[in-house]
């Protein structure tokens, strides 16, 4: 099914987004493609705009293509179209409350918190016709999923490296997509390794998840905002012991690859209006900068650069940890590679272990080697004070 609308999306500009699905007629099942009219018109397959006269598509001539265009109105945005089947009843004005305070604090929105929330969702160009947009819907709707096919994410951990491993956590996040960003972070912090270790001059214990908390966000917000909702694909994360993976059913702007994320850019959203709002509230950094600062983020903290990749018509960013290299090895000094080896081995090791092989050392200097080794992101501690013990990350 997605390769099929994987190839319809591709012949089109812009693109098409069909739903299809599967029905079963007189015992014979057949494939059901839906197309929704298309607010942007023409509609151009591989560079051509047709027109239906009668039983025919002949190509529409180059005056016609300007004079539809023309009357088109330029481009339109998914998220800013009315919500057809919506109306103000589907809006939790309480959500539309807390946002307004939300933005006023983080941004300085300038919408009193007490706004009727239609006066409020007007002045974010949140109505149209004095209708709910998708994007507000989508934002502040009671039951988003009642206009929307699976506007959700799908979070799994496997135990392993492989999709094929089991799966030892799953959980469907729905609602608005203020929540969807909580419960999905929520479930990623229940599901990845925090190290902890306490330094000679520092009274608090230090703490590090495997991965930037600021990444995580910036990359969960991302695919809410850019993600394509017309199809019936979901968001999803998933979490294996080696990496985490965020898919994403979207698309890049036009001209562009996944080089040009690396790179600096202008930003072109999908959504617009979606992005907007979550950096009103801070939680997408500054329009435009967010897949640099990833790169900036996982240097910062240790890490690979993350992945992005395109993989059958979804948007796939992924974080990884490092494996033991040679070069890791020679930044060590003797006792560590030792400690490295003897994880290797037993899978565990504690400092009175680490001491027994290293017999010249206090338990001073031990620990001070077993943090270092957990700052590089090699090993990870786990247990309380008197019962710790370390296993390789």
């Amino acid at each position: 099914m997605e390769k099929i609308s994987q190839r319809i999306r591709e012949g089109f500009d812009p693109v098409v987004f069909p739903l299809i699905n599967v029905a079963e007629i007189n015992g014979k099942k057949i494939v059901v493609i839906e197309v929704a009219e298309a607010q942007e018109k023409p509609v151009l397959l591989r560079h051509v705009a047709y027109k239906r006269v009668g039983k025919t598509s002949p190509k529409i001539s180059a005056s016609e293509v300007r004079k539809i265009a023309k009357e088109s109105g330029g481009k339109v945005y998914w998220d800013e179209m009315a919500c057809k089947e919506a109306t103000l009843k589907d809006i939790d004005g309480e959500k539309v409350k807390w946002f307004l305070n939300e933005a006023k604090v983080q941004r300085g929105l300038d919408i009193p918190e007490n706004a009727a929330f239609a006066e409020a969702l007007m002045r974010l160009k949140l109505l149209k016709n004095n209708k709910p947009t998708n994007a507000a819907v989508l934002l502040f709707g009671k039951e988003p999923d009642r206009f929307f096919t699976r506007p959700e994410v799908k979070c799994i951990r496997f135990k392993g490296t492989d999709v094929t491993d089991e799966m030892i956590d799953f959980k469907v996040v729905r609602g608005n997509l203020f929540d969807q960003l909580v419960e999905t972070e929520r479930f990623i912090y229940n599901n990845i390794t925090m190290a902890a270790w306490i330094e000679d001059w520092k009274l608090q214990r230090q703490e590090k998840w495997e991965y930037p908390p600021k990444a995580i966000r910036e990359v969960i917000a991302n695919a809410l905002c850019h993600r394509i909702y017309e199809t019936s694909s979901s968001v999803q994360v998933r979490i294996f012991d080696d990496r985490m993976e965020f898919w994403n059913p979207g698309i890049l702007p036009k001209d562009w690859t996944v080089e040009t994320l690396k790179q600096k850019h202008e930003s072109e959203p999908f959504n617009p209006l979606l992005l907007k709002q979550f950096f009103w509230i801070k939680y997408v950094e500054d329009v435009g900068t967010g897949t640099n600062k990833l790169l900036t983020w996982c240097k910062t903290w240790g890490l690979p650069a993350p992945l992005f990749e395109l993989i059958a018509g979804d948007m796939v960013v992924t974080f990884r940890k490092y494996k033991i290299t040679d070069d890791m090895l020679k930044e060590l000094n003797e006792r560590q590679n030792k400690g490295i080896e003897y994880l290797k081995k037993y899978k565990k090791i504690t400092n009175k272990e680490y001491r027994r092989l290293n017999p010249d050392i206090s338990d001073r200097t031990a620990l001070n080697d077993l943090n270092e080794l957990i700052k590089k992101n090699i090993i990870l501690a786990n247990g309380k004070k008197k019962d710790r013990y370390y296993t390789l990350m």
